[in-house]
């Protein structure tokens, strides 16, 4: 339940994930777009291209890890282990192949060990970012 959810770190704002396969990248681009306000009052982590688009496309300030499939996905995983990461957004493709399935896998499967809420696709998305459950965890960071 999201309302157990606390921050696991002394930062100042609550941090959000956020990766897009390939295919699922021009829907992330028009979400991002559409809440840019509200995904600006978060510290937002992405996996390479993913962090790229949202910076240059839609102007937030964004960490970059490493592209998914080169060890992005994994590293965003170890931050949710570590209580770095409040929350994931990430947009599957599901009707393509990935070859670092593992790897997509382990991060979907830590989300859930750690009760960090996930998003795979755009309603969920939306729904995460418009709960008031998780305006609060914003508001206690």
């Amino acid at each position: 339940m999201l309302s157990s959810v606390m921050l696991r770190s002394n930062r100042d704002r609550a941090r959000l994930a956020i990766i897009a396969h390939d295919g699922k990248k021009a829907d992330l681009v028009a979400f991002a777009t559409f809440n840019r306000d509200r995904l600006a009052e978060y510290d937002l982590v992405a996996t390479g291209a993913t962090g790229d688009l949202l910076r240059d496309k839609v102007g937030l300030d964004v960490e970059s890890v490493t592209p998914g499939p080169h060890g992005g996905d994994v590293q965003i995983a170890s931050r949710v282990v570590e209580g770095e990461v409040d929350a994931v957004i990430f947009l599957v493709d599901p009707l393509d192949k990935h070859p670092h399935d593992p790897d997509i896998q382990t991060l979907l499967r830590i989300c859930n060990v750690r009760n960090v809420p996930l998003a795979t696709n755009i309603a969920t998305a939306d729904v995460l970012i418009s709960s008031p459950l998780f305006e609060r965890l914003r508001a206690a960071s």
